[in-house]
């Protein structure tokens, strides 16, 4: 065979028919609208109650509360040597409202760093305390004894906490549990001589200390508000006591908060490829869909108003054992009454289930809407990706009350703006530029309030990535 006869033989024989590339060219095509793998199922905004807020902003009174000191402690890490904020000092209920940062920095300087071992005992019950503890890192358990002379567990303490600080001021104060390193910890311990040799030197101090002993002691109920005189069970003649319910003099007001962006289609394309889909709605629909997963990001992770950020320090708890049990779960349902969700990350759900299944329970679901969710005692776990997990492999599960009837927590949002589309969106014609691109400014108003403390808790430091 000649090689002119070999290359005819490897020619493809002549199109007979229309291709279907061209054909394409002259059908309509069967497609979908515009897909978006960044929506998520959002149940924070579809179960937390929204109150119309009139005037931008919500305020929240509360009765009166002596409660002081109750935050975290934040440090500074420089290699293996960490150091105090002196500000972050401020959080201890000796020093509160002290200002002289000269003096806050020396203290911050006079406090020394040790680190433990796990199982490792700080405080033995009963010992006289003249120190308090800072945990810059790791987990310490408060031991006490049981009715029974048996060991029980009083409370888990992890980054940022404090204990002890009522040996500052008080002479005479004693441990009344006992401390242990539950893993390795870095402490930094600020000795009560420390405080009164400086406050011998150093006049702010001194009068700030003997203020802070004068004042003289304020009832208070178990929540730290103002008592309320009542008389209950006399019989006869007695002097029934009067009383008054005070309230915050400064109460807090939650003002909304917005996402916007611009939207910006070209009038060619409005004009001319809406068929069979309008271009700007799709455009818009992905847009609001965006905005939607940033407001529920915000209502969790916002500094001001997120409820990760605003909750109690009296409400965050530590997992006992790093992973999410039923114990936990259970300690988390005790601080409030009705709770009505949990929010979890996907990951933390999981890690729940396996927590459940090594111990051979199987959670229940419930039906929200449609949708089998699961729950624990009754009351649904909602997954939200929005909840950060660290690069540590841990996360946080929210639990919380809901609605202003049971003074739980609530979402804000004022509906009836100009060009809304949604309650607390709207979608503003901006104009058309010299370019002809079309302009529309998207906006969402909204922020998220908690009534009273206990209606918001949180489990902290929880371990998603523990198989066993």
């Amino acid at each position: 065979m000649s090689v002119g006869e070999e290359v005819r033989d490897t020619q493809q024989p002549p199109q007979q028919s229309l291709g279907t590339a061209a054909a394409r060219n002259l059908a309509t095509t069967t497609k979908s609208a515009p897909q978006m793998q960044e929506i998520t199922s959002r149940w924070l905004l579809r179960m937390l109650p929204w109150v119309q807020v009139q005037g931008g902003a919500y305020r929240v009174n509360r009765r009166l509360s002596h409660s002081v000191g109750d935050g975290r402690v934040t440090f500074v890490q420089t290699g293996d040597q960490v150091t105090v904020i002196p500000a972050e000092l401020g959080e201890l209920p000796a020093l509160r409202d002290f200002g002289d940062e000269e003096v806050l920095a020396e203290l911050a300087r006079r406090c020394e760093q040790s680190e433990v071992a796990p199982g490792e005992v700080l405080a033995t019950s009963g010992d006289a305390a003249d120190r308090v503890y800072l945990l810059a890192h790791g987990k310490v358990e408060k031991v006490g004894t049981g009715p029974y002379g048996d060991e029980t567990v009083l409370g888990v303490l992890a980054d940022g906490a404090y204990f002890g600080d009522h040996a500052l001021v008080d002479g005479d104060a004693a441990w009344e549990y006992t401390a242990r390193a539950v893993t390795a910890c870095t402490l930094l311990t600020l000795r009560r001589s420390d405080v009164l040799n400086l406050a011998e030197r150093a006049d702010s101090l001194r009068d700030h200390l003997a203020r802070l002993l004068a004042i003289p002691h304020q009832r208070t109920n178990r929540y730290g508000e103002a008592e309320i005189d009542l008389s209950a069970g006399h019989v006869g003649e007695a002097v029934v006591p009067h009383t008054f319910v005070d309230y915050e003099s400064a109460p807090r007001e939650y003002e909304l908060s917005v996402a916007q962006t611009v939207l910006k289609v070209h009038s060619r394309v409005s004009d001319l490829y809406n068929q069979p889909m309008n271009q700007t709605e799709q455009q818009l629909r992905l847009t609001v869909e965006a905005l939607r997963e940033r407001q529920e990001h915000e209502l969790i992770n916002n500094r001001e108003f997120g409820l990760l950020n605003n909750c109690d320090y009296g409400q965050r708890l530590q997992p006992h054992d790093g992973v999410p049990g039923p114990d936990d779960m259970d300690e988390l349902l005790s601080r409030r009454r009705g709770s009505k969700l949990f929010l979890a990350h996907p990951r933390a759900i999981a890690a729940f289930g396996r927590e459940c299944n090594r111990r051979g329970l199987v959670p229940e679901s419930v039906e929200v809407a449609g949708h089998h969710v699961p729950a624990w005692r009754g009351v649904p776990i909602f997954p939200c990706n929005k909840i950060p997990v660290t690069e540590s492999r841990t996360t946080s599960i929210i639990c919380m009350r809901t609605g202003e009837a049971d003074q739980g927590v609530i979402g804000l949002q004022q509906s009836g703006i100009p060009d809304e589309i949604e309650p607390s969106l709207s979608v503003r014609f901006m104009g058309i530029d010299e370019q002809a691109i079309i302009s529309y400014l998207v906006t969402a108003y909204y922020s998220a309030a908690v009534l009273v403390p206990d209606a918001l808790g949180v489990l902290e430091n929880v371990e998603v990535s523990r198989w066993r």
